[in-house]
């Protein structure tokens, strides 16, 4: 796919899939605004997205938490590039907590990042996204629609977030404009596999759990948002896509299970 010419924001865009993403869309001719908290990933991530094939790559530090920095880096993007024709939404924030046992700032934090951020992000692109054309893609999680024990913070935020695609791909799709989520599944490399699979049998023992059976990669998830940016998905808006190899068909599984007995057992640890 021909991106040539094409201004794509990835928000969170430093690192991991988002990274990937970022990546492949350089790859493809695209002009690239990256943003994260990092400073330094960002300055990284602009090199590498210029020895990708990016026709232009900038970058910007800002919390997606604050709603005001956010617009400003927003509008540093487009004061650079001009309208946006692809952004991607991808800042997030996890770590596993049993519901009883984690402070109320806790759940907060990833309300704020998860949700929030998705919400600073869409309202400060809003007067800058192409009309008609633009094409937004949140990045969701499995936990928007399938219950984790120690994740009860990330199921209620990504719901929220699906939601959100939801409600704006009828709001927003009046002006021309698309918004999609995508939902990785288990992909080789991030944190999530590696936390949950820190050995070869592990890794082993999760790779059967996939009904394609293997993991996928960073690019199986840029491949989705290529195409979803892309004028072949011009008539679709609204659309939670998962990107797992049938995994979630199963529902939250084996890593849904372990992560619950994981934290358990360290709750009796500590008593």
């Amino acid at each position: 796919m021909d991106f040539s010419g094409k201004t794509v924001v990835v928000i969170g865009g430093t690192s991991g899939i988002n990274r990937g993403i970022a990546e492949a869309f350089a790859a493809s001719g695209a002009k690239l605004a990256v943003a994260s908290r990092s400073q330094e990933k960002v300055d990284d991530t602009v090199a590498a997205l210029k020895a990708a094939g990016a026709q232009e790559a900038i970058g910007a530090a800002f919390d997606v938490r604050d709603a005001e920095a956010v617009a400003a880096g927003l509008k540093g993007f487009h004061d650079a590039f001009g309208d946006f024709d692809v952004l991607v939404s991808g800042a997030a924030g996890n770590f596993p907590a049993l519901a009883a046992e984690m402070s109320i700032n806790a759940f907060k934090t990833v309300i704020d990042i998860d949700l929030m951020g998705t919400i600073h992000v869409m309202k400060g692109a809003y007067d800058f996204l192409r009309r008609p054309g633009a094409s937004i893609i949140n990045i969701s999680a499995p936990q928007s629609y399938l219950p984790y024990e120690g994740q009860s913070h990330v199921c209620a935020a990504k719901a929220g977030v699906d939601q959100i695609t939801r409600t704006l791909s009828m709001e927003w799709g009046l002006e021309g404009i698309r918004v999609n989520s995508v939902v990785p599944g288990f992909i080789e490399g991030t944190e999530g596999a590696k936390r949950l699979a820190p050995t070869p049998d592990a890794e082993e023992k999760f790779k059967r759990d996939v009904p394609l059976g293997r993991w996928g990669q960073p690019q199986d998830v840029a491949n989705a948002c290529l195409f979803l940016g892309s004028d072949l998905a011009g008539y679709i808006s609204g659309t939670v896509l998962a990107v797992d190899g049938a995994l979630y068909q199963r529902g939250s599984g084996r890593p849904g299970q372990m992560i619950g007995q994981m934290l358990r057992s360290m709750s009796k640890g500590s008593n």
